[in-house]
């Protein structure tokens, strides 16, 4: 069996995490080295131990909850070089299933199945077919980055976020070309859970329907006033008014009506990246 690179890799996983947080905004709330009280109230669960505070977590627990619920969740020791690594600290930051996800869409189209972050034999085929790891390590973290984007604590965690990604996208690729990884480094920020919770929506495409139908109205409108002018021909001064509202109306409307078409093929627009960033196929 090739040797696990889990030791090593935490301790880069240790040094994004950091120490204690608590940040308001951080939808993983209280978070000691990377583990939240969450996780921690679970683990203590399935001991038979009482809760206590996450800050107070033992380093044996917190090796433990590394090693089960994140390394062996990801298979890390079945994985290339430098792959481990990456979806181990992608597990971390956002859960299993979500960096399993980032995996699979790296992986298309060798990878045929559905993006539904199960590492099956599909998944697993699909990765022992790539040759080139240093460039799938490029294609996760685009996806991983993508997804963070997507998120509406990015404006708050943005910088550290893509710090943390940064530094992974280039340990990973040292190990998987054979080269000795750089030290990992705590950038504030980067340590904030990226939960797909946080997602902001995609725009409504309620306002382009609104608009291409008062488009279509005015349109109808602008033929119902055409008809009327000619019954009032004879009236040269009413007809003329007339026309000039018709040209008007005509006018307003197609451009409502444009208006609306074009806002709502970037709405679509928008909610296909949005589908692709969070776990769907990656946008043409």
């Amino acid at each position: 069996m090739a040797v696990s690179r889990e030791k090593e890799s935490l301790a880069r996983v240790l040094a994004h995490e950091g120490g204690y947080s608590n940040h308001p905004a951080d939808p993983g709330g209280a978070t000691m080295k990377g583990v939240t009280q969450r996780v921690y109230d679970g683990y203590r669960k399935g001991k038979g131990l009482a809760p206590r505070p996450v800050k107070g977590i033992q380093t044996a627990e917190l090796n433990e909850i590394y090693d089960r619920q994140y390394w062996d969740a990801v298979q890390g020791d079945a994985l290339p070089a430098g792959v481990d690594y990456v979806l181990f600290d992608g597990a971390v930051n956002s859960g299993p299933a979500r960096s399993i996800m980032w995996l699979q869409q790296a992986l298309r189209p060798a990878y045929t199945g559905p993006i539904d972050g199960v590492l099956g034999i599909g998944t697993l085929a699909a990765l022992k077919a790539d040759k080139n790891n240093d460039a799938l390590i490029d294609r996760i973290c685009n996806a991983r980055l993508a997804f963070l984007k997507r998120l509406s604590t990015f404006a708050t965690f943005g910088n550290g976020w893509s710090s943390r990604v940064r530094e992974v996208r280039s340990i990973g690729q040292a190990w998987a070309t054979g080269q000795v990884p750089q030290a990992a480094n705590f950038v504030d920020g980067g340590q904030a859970k990226a939960f797909v919770e946080d997602a902001t929506p995609a725009p409504s495409t309620a306002p382009a329907d609104a608009a291409t139908g008062a488009g279509a109205s005015g349109l109808g409108l602008s033929g119902y006033l055409y008809d009327l002018q000619n019954q009032l021909s004879p009236l040269s001064y009413t007809s003329e008014w007339i026309g000039k509202v018709v040209v008007a109306v005509a006018v307003a409307s197609a451009l409502l009506a444009i208006g609306g078409l074009g806002y709502r093929w970037y709405a679509n627009r928008q909610a296909k990246h949005l589908a692709a960033a969070l776990g769907g196929e990656v946008p043409a």
